[in-house]
């Protein structure tokens, strides 16, 4: 019998790769003793990456969440683990010193063990901090490689990163091959290469299926001297997810490692709630196709925990294409046609731009940079011709040092517009700003928290923080629920036979025009109108409280003056974050400045004057959908 390979259920990123959302906090405490009576796991994945966010989006609070969610893996003996982003935390976007050491306090307080820190840029001065402050809170640093496959991502590469990460006090080091793009053989180098030096250090391997490498990664890590593998379970194994727990526990016994038995009962009670919580509403935001493994994914070499967005951004750009196709009486493009242009784009742009390792935020801004140049350039204008203020910061060093080299065309497009490139630590771009949040909530009278957790919150996810506050997320959430229900039953219904009678929160006929509907949240009614079909992409949703505290703000009427139109679908804000002093009605503007922003998959596009005057109108209220070519302001 060989040594002993432990496992860890990605429960977190299960979901994350399969669609938009993870379940609620009542969905994750019933299903935790079921997990926990499985018997096969030393670790689970309970939070982290996106799934804070979420949570705010549910209009949940993700305090109360995280707490008890980890506190029955605790009482059971089972590590929790998260995932951080060095640099950006919790978010897209980085984030100031003191919320990052805040961070690690807050969720050793709430029942995390370990802290999986990963920089997207693989730049080892963006996880610095991050060690010192979860050893300081008492938590385990696990230290992340992100693997991708490229001329400079070579086994000494990540030898060399590992040493330096080891070298600077991680406890543990993770492999996370997050495209699942990881070649078998190199990996198991890697492996073999820590152990060799540092045979205490445990190794975590992380891994999608999506190629289809992955199974043959993992036993090559385990014959490298691989410690924990991470699996997931069905209905979200395999696809765009990860190895199944079942497949992998039966190849480590064949080849002789000592792996612990699962109990067949409780993996079939986990399966079964995983199933219910897809039926009750998490499915609407699962893609089908995300089922599915799939070798083309080995040139882009994009990451399972982003294909549930991708796809549902493909479907979105792939209207707006055909619109413009139709306008100029060019043959429509299929999905399929999108996505081979879409990776073969990628193919080109991604060593344009430095080889940023392919995982959140950066494998959003490659993938976004090359959506945008196929959807120009289809529509006759050139390549690069749009780059989001995020994708800029990353092509300009100011969250971190880029692995490559820039080609040319990117430094002369940088020059030509007056950008300038950064050298120094990112770090150093973001000041404090815990004194700035704890006053704010003073001024709304809004208590800080059991150990600061909820200035924590405000402070990582201000904008989704004061709209879960406000009721606003609950409403738009369960007016979002409610919608594609009603799409979803609408396109069930065979065309000739009457619908049945149905729900009064649910119109199973697709309507033509908005629907008033009523929301309750917590008690309380809220009158949502709710947007169907081609309304839906051509006027935002409007969103209306019963009551003056969360009612939605008043926008202007249209003045007179040229108009400044959505280069793009997405959702249409005064400012980015909080950073930005917003336009008014009246206030005076010159060529280049920017207006607004629409954010749209996860990147800000800023939205610039194209001459100047004064501002007559602002047609919309900060977080309304808009379709390109909506009209945002006018200015005279």
């Amino acid at each position: 019998m060989k040594r002993e390979i432990k496992f860890s259920l990605v429960f977190r990123d299960m979901w994350q790769s399969a669609g938009k959302y993870v379940p609620t906090v009542d969905q994750l405490t019933r299903v935790a003793p079921a997990i926990i009576e499985m018997g096969c796991f030393a670790r689970v994945e309970t939070n982290g990456g996106g799934f804070e966010q979420v949570n705010l989006l549910f209009g949940e609070n993700p305090n109360k969440a995280v707490r008890e969610w980890t506190k029955p893996f605790h009482e059971a003996g089972i590590q929790t683990h998260m995932l951080d982003r060095a640099l950006n935390g919790l978010r897209m976007s980085p984030v100031p010193d003191d919320v990052r050491q805040l961070f690690y306090q807050v969720k050793k307080a709430q029942g995390t063990d370990i802290a999986r820190t990963f920089c997207g840029l693989n730049d080892v001065r963006n996880i610095a901090p991050s060690i010192k402050y979860a050893k300081a809170a008492g938590m385990i640093s696990q230290c992340s490689l992100c693997i991708t496959h490229s001329p400079i991502h070579t086994v000494d590469y990540y030898t060399k990163m590992a040493m330096e990460l080891i070298e600077l006090g991680a406890d543990e080091i993770c492999i996370k091959d997050m495209a699942g793009i990881g070649r078998p053989h190199s990996l198991g180098q890697i492996v073999a290469n820590i152990k060799a030096k540092h045979p205490e250090i445990p190794v975590q391997y992380h891994s999608h299926a999506g190629p289809g490498f992955n199974v043959a990664s993992i036993l090559e890590v385990c014959n490298a001297g691989c410690d924990y593998i991470d699996v997931g379970m069905e209905p979200l194994s395999w696809g765009t997810g990860h190895a199944d727990l079942l497949t992998v526990q039966a190849m480590l016994k064949d080849a002789g490692y000592k792996v612990p038995e699962i109990n067949m009962e409780a993996y079939m009670k986990v399966r079964s709630l995983i199933q219910e919580f897809m039926d009750d509403f998490l499915g609407l935001y699962i893609s089908p196709k995300n089922r599915l493994m799939n070798s083309l994914l080995i040139g882009p070499g994009l990451p399972g925990g982003m294909m549930g967005s991708l796809m549902s951004d493909l479907e979105k750009n792939l209207e707006t294409i055909n619109k413009s196709n139709i306008k100029n009486n060019k043959p429509l493009m299929s999905q399929d046609q999108l996505l081979i242009k879409l990776f073969d784009e990628v193919a080109y742009v991604w060593p344009r731009v430095g080889y940023p390792p392919l995982v959140t935020p950066f494998s959003q801004y490659v993938k976004n940079l090359a959506l945008m140049n196929v959807m120009q350039m289809e529509k006759g204008k050139a390549r690069w011709s749009m780059i989001a203020d995020d994708i800029w910061d990353m092509i300009l060093g100011k969250a971190g040092r880029l692995p490559g080299p820039l080609a040319p065309e990117i430094i002369e497009k940088a020059k030509a517009e007056g950008r300038k490139f950064f050298e120094g630590n990112p770090q150093d771009n973001y000041p404090d700003a815990l004194d700035k949040y704890r006053k704010l909530m003073n001024e709304k009278q809004w208590e800080t928290g059991e150990d600061d957790e909820e200035l924590f919150e405000y402070a990582m996810h201000p904008a989704q923080y004061e709209a879960y506050r406000s009721g606003k997320a609950k409403v738009e959430f369960k007016a979002d629920v409610a919608k594609r229900k009603a799409e979803k039953q609408a396109a069930a219904q065979p065309v000739d036979t009457p619908s049945p009678a149905a729900p009064a929160s649910v119109t199973m006929a697709m309507p033509t025009t908005p629907q008033v509907m009523t929301v309750d949240v917590n008690g309380q009614a809220y009158k949502v109108t709710v947007a169907f079909g081609d309304t839906a992409n051509t006027a935002p949703a409007e969103t209306q409280a019963a009551t003056a505290a969360t009612s939605a703000p008043a926008t202007a009427t249209a003045g007179a003056g040229k108009e400044v139109l959505s280069p793009l679908e997405g959702k249409f804000f005064l400012v980015k974050g909080a950073s930005d002093t917003p336009v008014k009605v009246g206030d005076v503007v010159k060529e280049g400045d920017v207006l607004c922003y629409v954010e749209a998959m996860k990147t800000y596009n800023a939205v610039r004057a194209e001459f100047g005057g004064t501002v007559t109108a602002i047609c919309l209220a900060s977080g309304d959908a808009v379709s390109e070519d909506d009209v945002l302001m006018t200015i005279q």
